[in-house]
């Protein structure tokens, strides 16, 4: 006991603690009754390890431990925060989950982390924005006159506020794809059957109207009653559009491909505004420079001319899906156009 005692006094003593008070030799022969109890205690069948942890709560007071602890932490905390000065990022968790830097051609930091520099297209902006699908059938008729009914309403609440006109349409326009493309996933996965590439598809024009959306909210600050109205409006659209796809998806994909056709008309009333000089012609938000990688001087107007083009591209599409089960096949019996935004 006593060659134990003068043991830890030692090492106490290397590490540079203070014996000259009687508080300094209690902590020693604490120690030394605890690290005695916990080396005996596998001999006695645990006896001796009670008594140890009675002694550790009795007589482990150890102010220079104590005062050590917290310089201890706060260097550490000092240490941890010197090595991340300057990164702003977040902080990860031991799962060690990180996206590696990701650089423009010029070398520049990618700054946006929606979407990714492989994500980004040159709209083609050559399609014909004039085509029109003229009404069959009763489907396509009852497709038709929907739109045509819901025009009215956001017209008269728009009138000639063409960026927030636009918002709100974007809004609406990025559910269907989504809608569409869950419903699919859902079959492909009760079937057992591949989608023919319709899934992502579907998901990619979702993914596209949401980032017209991105781009018009840097043009166009929605108030506070646009704002509770998409909210209403999302609610309704949302589940209508689920039930019509669930009830008929022909009829469905035919009121998208018609919806798109009145976003065209819509957007080419934008661009005959900014050319008349009744909307300013902006500068290009950088979101939008990147993702339709558009040369760095480019305005609003080269923003709504690719964003039209997109909706062409939309439009063909859903009249495309509708045609296919028109024919009686299934949109999987025919190759999808990925990529076509």
């Amino acid at each position: 006991m006593n060659s134990f005692v003068l043991r830890s006094a030692k090492q106490c003593v290397v590490n540079g603690r203070s014996y000259g008070t009687i508080s300094g030799v209690r902590t020693v022969y604490g120690s030394a009754v605890v690290g005695r109890s916990v080396e005996l205690s596998g001999q006695r069948n645990g006896g001796l390890a009670f008594g140890g942890l009675e002694w550790r709560r009795m007589m482990s007071y150890a102010p220079a431990s104590m005062e050590k602890a917290p310089l201890e932490k706060k260097e550490r905390e000092n240490s941890a925060a010197e090595d991340t000065k300057g990164e702003d990022v977040v902080a990860s968790s031991y799962w060690g989950i990180s996206r590696p830097t990701i650089t423009r051609e010029d070398g520049t930091v990618w700054p946006w982390n929606c979407f990714m520099p492989w994500e980004t297209y040159k709209a083609d902006v050559s399609i014909d924005v004039k085509k029109h699908h003229v009404p069959h059938n009763f489907v396509d008729k009852l497709a038709y006159r929907t739109v045509k009914f819901l025009r009215v309403p956001m017209d008269l609440f728009f009138e000639k506020r063409y960026g927030c006109h636009a918002m709100m349409l974007e809004t609406i326009a990025a559910v269907p794809g989504m809608v569409g493309g869950m419903l699919l996933h859902l079959k492909s996965l009760r079937k057992f059957q591949h989608s023919g590439g319709w899934i992502k598809a579907l998901l990619e024009e979702a993914e596209n109207e949401r980032m017209h959306l991105m781009t018009m909210v840097e043009l166009v600050q929605p108030k506070w009653y646009e704002r509770l109205l998409v909210l209403a409006a999302q609610g309704v659209y949302f589940n209508a559009f689920f039930l019509v796809y669930v009830t008929s998806p022909k009829l469905a994909h035919r009121f998208v491909g018609y919806l798109e056709e009145e976003a065209i008309i819509s957007y080419t009333e934008y661009l005959e505004a900014i050319k008349s000089g009744k909307v300013e012609n902006v500068p290009a938000p950088a979101i939008a420079i990147d993702y339709w990688r558009l040369p760095k001087d480019a305005t609003l107007k080269d923003v709504i001319t690719v964003i039209r083009a997109d909706e062409a591209h939309h439009r063909d599409v859903n009249h495309f899906a509708s045609d296919i089960q028109f024919q009686g096949k299934e949109l999987r019996e025919a190759p999808a156009p990925l990529g076509y935004h």
